[in-house]
């Protein structure tokens, strides 16, 4: 019997959208290439598929994923590509992909719309629409039978067939609803600037006090699995111990960092994380690596080196940098979007282990190699092992009787090995795209890999990098760019998110190498988001721009999720160039958005991460640090390594008009390095430990 919709389900079905024009998808995209060959009819979207569903009055099936979407590919095999399957799709529906990287706009709908219905999201994302483009029902994975209480794919679509014939006009009424609905949670927990003063001591201890409610204190990271790596959380555990002087805090984000570096979702043998831990204990991970985990994962990884100086952190700064070289870059600069989890149609194939295999490759070093890292006869999952430290080197050397220089030169002799010997596998698929945001969060990530290192080879990767993105994206010469780029063609206008990690990835930049023409562009870019982005009614920003008209409603985001949020990066943004161009409307922009937030900010500071650092900086203050030297770049970099991590930072060899930082600061023979607070600037001093004291005694603490 086929599975039929309850009136309930009905009556909270999916509030979306309502008419698009364009075509959102290249085909050539590696999501659809793998649906090529499908006997499903798949179309792009766009005027072609939604005239044709209007003229043959047939609902709309949107399947939404992603190139290294494990489902994604499970569902495929199970159900699109089976020919019943496939008949009754192209029968009863028009079909139409859309790869969710290329077009985010339309998958923050789409997800909003399924988790509002049931609760719950995740890739595949299927969403049946009317003729009109408006939904009616949507869920993620549904299997090819009857399991995990879920109907199967063929009771889905028989009964979103029976529901649309016969309830159609119920079906209309609830799409029309559920729309306006869209629309008035568009302003979700956003309310009008607070009144009192809310950048406060307590605020940001309550912060704190709230992530520490979901920390797991003997395993890392945030709540129960599936783990996620929380980056942004783990960003303000460690500025927030740097000010407040908390251990626990210190301690818990480090905690956080180790234990991940140490498990299964960071590749021991060839460097980068994977997206997520399916344990508790970071040890199974989902084996997809996405650019962005692996770039905001080091961007939080150098901050942690900065304060502890630990030499673990460093090298796996060095491994995942080399990582992304080697498997995810661009002969031309670019970053590429991600590696799949599957290979030859079996997830983590390409990254686990047989003893035998490990011991013959080995041969004297295997006994101690396969003890570190736990690799058994048996296996450590599904009868295979996953490379993970059980125990720090220094420990297992006293209990093994081993010196520490042999043990690490067996690890290193060792992965070394089993990387060449893995080269030799049938690779997971690349996920070719090229993504503005995605390559701007790398690019500050390699800033922040640099300052923390002195490593000049990643300075030069940043700057040549950002070459690519402003030379391949930028669309005629304006501050106008586009979101995608792939075989040498940049398409779809770019978003929110796109800009704003841009304008950072430029200020970043130039803290490192003190070129002022980074910050030009980046006050150039941000005219733009102001222009085409600004919502005036609310001081936040729409994820489009206001030229485009293939969604229903602009959306504005402001939760930070495995990405941080367009909308904090914008107000950090806004802040920063603002003091750099001395644009007090900018800064105040930047408060009002915070305080809109703000106890939102404070209540559930896990789903607010970025924002609650910007939070806390707007309580401490900005140090506003001048170099100037008759070798800047020098003096720069070594304070650069320094972890100073509410600052803002120009270096010259003396004093220039052009900015008011720099403003009559001079020329000096030696060296004159300023600490100023709202361009209230202090006597200069000659010396690194001299203005870390100097900013140590003017900081405030938070006890």
């Amino acid at each position: 019997m086929p599975f039929l919709f309850s009136n309930h389900e009905l009556h909270v079905l999916i509030y979306f959208m309502h008419q698009f024009t364009n075509k959102l998808i290249d085909e050539t995209s590696p999501y659809l290439l793998q649906h090529a060959h499908n006997p499903v009819n798949w179309f792009p979207w766009g005027d072609e598929a939604l005239e044709k569903a209007k003229k043959e009055n047939k609902p709309i099936l949107v399947s939404i994923g992603y190139s290294a979407c494990h489902w994604c590919h499970v569902m495929e095999r199970e159900s699109f590509e089976d020919e019943e399957t496939a008949r009754l799709m192209n029968e009863h529906f028009i079909n139409i992909k859309i790869d969710r990287e290329e077009r985010p706009d339309l998958d923050h709908i789409y997800m909003d719309a399924v988790q509002a219905m049931t609760g719950g999201g995740g890739w595949p994302l299927n969403v049946f629409l009317t003729p009109g483009a408006k939904p009616f029902y949507g869920g993620t994975y549904f299997p090819p039978k009857r399991a995990f209480n879920r109907p199967s794919w063929q009771e889905v679509l028989l009964g979103v067939t029976e529901a649309f014939t016969q309830r159609r006009n119920e079906i209309d009424a609830q799409a029309e609803n559920l729309t306006e609905h869209l629309v008035q949670a568009n302003a979700f927990g956003i309310s009008p600037p607070a009144e009192n003063d809310l950048f406060t001591k307590e605020k940001v201890n309550e912060a704190f006090e709230n992530i520490m409610k979901n920390a797991d204190k003997r395993w890392g990271g945030f709540g129960k699995a599936p783990k996620f790596p929380q980056s942004l959380v783990i960003k303000y555990l460690l500025r927030f111990s740097h000010i407040s002087e908390n251990k626990e805090a210190l301690e818990q984000a480090l905690l956080s960092i180790d234990k991940m570096i140490d498990g299964g979702i960071y590749d021991q043998v060839g460097g980068g994380f994977a997206r997520y831990s399916t344990d508790t204990e970071w040890l199974v991970p989902h084996f997809e690596k996405m650019l962005y985990d692996n770039a905001l994962l080091l961007s939080v990884i150098c901050e942690a080196y900065q304060i502890t100086g630990d030499k673990r952190y460093k090298e796996v700064i060095e491994e995942t940098i080399q990582f992304v070289q080697r498997e995810l870059m661009h002969g031309d600069g670019g970053f590429y979007a991600a590696l799949d989890a599957d290979s030859e149609g079996e997830e983590g194939k390409f990254y686990v282990w047989n003893y035998e295999e490990v011991s013959d490759l080995l041969q004297n070093d295997a006994f101690i190699f396969c003890d570190f890292f736990d690799i058994k006869p048996e296996g450590n999952w599904e009868e295979k092992n996953i490379l993970w430290r059980k125990k720090k080197e220094k420990v297992f050397c006293e209990e093994k009787n081993i010196s520490l220089e042999e043990l690490q030169r067996i690890i290193q002799k060792g992965k070394k090995i089993l990387l060449e010997k893995r080269n030799e596998r049938i690779r997971p698929q690349t996920d070719d795209k090229i993504l503005l945001g995605w390559n701007a969060l790398m690019n500050t990530a390699l800033s922040k890999a640099f300052a923390a290192t002195g490593n000049e080879s990643y300075k030069k990767l940043a700057a040549g990098n950002m070459q690519f993105l402003l030379s391949k994206f930028l669309k005629n010469n304006t501050a106008e760019y586009f979101h995608s780029w792939k075989n040498n063609i940049a398409k779809e206008p770019a978003f929110l998110d796109d800009y704003a990690f841009l304008i950072q990835a430029l200020v970043q930049l130039q803290e490192i190498t003190g070129d002022t023409n980074y910050l030009e562009k980046a006050k150039m870019v941000t005219e733009r988001v102001l222009e085409y982005f600004n919502d005036t009614a609310t001081d936040f920003f729409f994820y489009t721009n206001t030229n485009q008209t293939d969604v229903i409603v602009r959306k504005k985001e402001v939760y930070d999720g495995a990405q941080p949020s367009g909308n904090a990066i914008m107000a950090d943004n806004l802040f920063r160039l603002g003091l750099y161009f001395d644009k007090s409307d900018w800064k105040e922009k930047c408060i009002r958005m915070i305080s809109s937030l703000g106890n939102a900010i404070v209540r559930y500071p896990t789903s607010f991460g970025s924002w609650a650092c910007s939070f806390l900086e707007i309580l401490i203050g900005t140090n506003e640090i001048v170099v100037i030297s008759e070798e800047p770049q020098h003096i720069l970099t070594q304070v650069l390594k320094e972890y100073i991590p509410h600052k803002i930072i120009m270096a010259a060899a003396d004093g220039s008009n052009s900015f008011p930082l720099l403003s009559g600061k001079g020329k000096y023979e030696g060296t004159a390095l300023y600490l100023c607070r709202d361009y209230t600037c202090e006597n200069p001093v000659s010396s690194i430990s001299a203005l870390i004291d100097l900013i140590r005694r003017k900081e405030l603490k938070i006890s």
